[in-house]
């Protein structure tokens, strides 16, 4: 008998009919002798109604009570695909993250998670029943109640699947898997049937939101298979393992995009030790994630410093970097908004020279400008003004021959 961690996103469970649907799948699932544990998401858009709601009532919104407000969303979820499954003659019981002991750290609205006790969840599967758990949350070490931050039902799942030692983790989305591109971008993208996690963590790191970061994270520390499939057919996902790709894959696996990100940029800064240190201290202090970072040649003795950061944490990283430009004796900043990330990502790179120039030769074809280049071993990384995206997706999408042939005809899903 097989243990199996299912989760389904907000779209999978957004109205009567689709959670009854999910309710089929699970029972499906279960009726063929494996064991299974749920999480889900909160219904459609319902955490984006919350947020809504919150900034209606008020402009100050203590992170602490804005955890209590958002988590109602997974707990509504929870009970009635439980309910669902009781219509379709599957015992299931439901729990919030606190009640399957998912220990956080005492980061609101961000919190990482420390453990998974899960001794709950174990003893309903030995009862046979089906665990449906709230995603998306957990309780501190100081017992109050926190978010995991968008995604956070992703990494519920893994984590789960980690403690439980499952089978397979399975996330049902709006989508039947992976793709070399976002097919609302790239109509020629095609669904990949594997990938590995490496490849996947620079996917979602870079801006992919088909899986969490921290999900792939937990994913590769503990070895836990991740199947991406669609929620509204039974078509194979993609599969995402520690397999290392075979000599017939593609170089590149696909080109991912971003534009969830603006550009700081601080002039004028006076070129002498611990600088950078005293700006990007404090942003991360203030957990504001700094993504690339370009610091320009000393002239005169001052050099500009560039970086970006989630649009989200824009005016948190503002006020500090206000405050930090005036400390150093900076000339001012500079804030851009429209821009775009585009990256290349493949663990062909390794082995394969001139990726780079391939890149940025075909850039310069389509005449998109770069204003910022991030590289690792498996990724390049390049930042453009966001009118250019699309054009630039395509181009990169065909110059490194994934274009499928066939523009992507499935329901695409709404922009977040």
């Amino acid at each position: 008998m097989a243990l199996i961690v299912q989760k389904y996103g907000g779209t999978s469970v957004a109205d009567p009919e689709r959670i009854r649907a999910v309710a089929e799948h699970v029972a499906f699932t279960k009726r063929h002798g494996n064991d299974v544990v749920v999480v889900v998401s909160a219904m459609g858009k319902s955490t984006d109604n919350l947020i809504k709601l919150a900034n209606d009532v008020s402009s100050v919104q203590p992170d602490r009570e804005l955890d209590m407000l958002l988590t109602t969303g997974e707990r509504i979820s929870m009970t009635l695909v439980c309910m669902a499954l009781a219509g379709v003659g599957i015992d299931a019981i439901s729990f919030t993250g606190s009640q399957v002991g998912i220990i956080t750290d005492t980061v609101h609205t961000k919190a990482k998670i420390l453990e998974v006790k899960g001794d709950r969840v174990r003893e309903a599967l030995a009862q046979g029943k089906v665990c449906v758990v709230a995603g998306f949350q957990g309780v501190s070490t100081d017992k109050e109640i926190t978010t995991l931050g968008r995604g956070g039902s992703d990494t519920t799942a893994v984590a789960l699947a980690a403690a439980l030692d499952a089978d397979s983790c399975e996330i049902y989305t709006d989508v039947t898997g992976v793709f070399s591109a976002d097919p609302r971008i790239v109509p020629q993208a095609r669904k990949l049937q594997h990938i590995n996690f490496d490849e996947m963590l620079e996917m979602a790191g870079a801006g992919s939101k088909v899986l969490a970061l921290r999900s792939v994270e937990f994913a590769r520390n503990h070895n836990v298979p991740i199947q991406v499939r669609s929620s509204f057919t039974w078509e194979p996902g993609t599969w995402v393992t520690s397999q290392e790709p075979s000599m017939e894959d593609p170089i590149i696996s696909g080109v991912v995009t971003d534009v969830s990100e603006a550009k700081v940029t601080v002039r004028k800064v006076p070129d002498r030790p611990g600088i950078s240190a005293s700006l990007f201290e404090q942003l991360a202090e203030s957990n504001v994630n700094v993504d690339m970072i370009v610091q320009n040649t000393s002239t005169d003795g001052n050099t500009d410093i560039s970086f970006t950061v989630p649009k989200a944490d824009m005016k948190v990283a503002q006020g500090i970097v206000e405050s930090v430009a005036k400390e150093i004796g900076a000339a001012g900043i500079a804030q851009d908004d429209s821009i775009a990330k585009i990256s290349l990502v493949g663990a062909g790179m390794k082995t394969s020279p001139g990726i780079a120039a391939k890149m940025f030769r075909t850039l310069a074809d389509n005449d998109v400008n770069i204003e910022m280049i991030s590289t690792s071993t498996i990724r390049i990384s390049v930042v453009v003004a966001a009118a250019d995206l699309e054009k630039a997706a395509r181009s990169l999408h065909t110059a490194f021959g994934l274009d499928s042939g066939q523009s992507y005809s499935a329901p695409l899903p709404e922009r977040k």
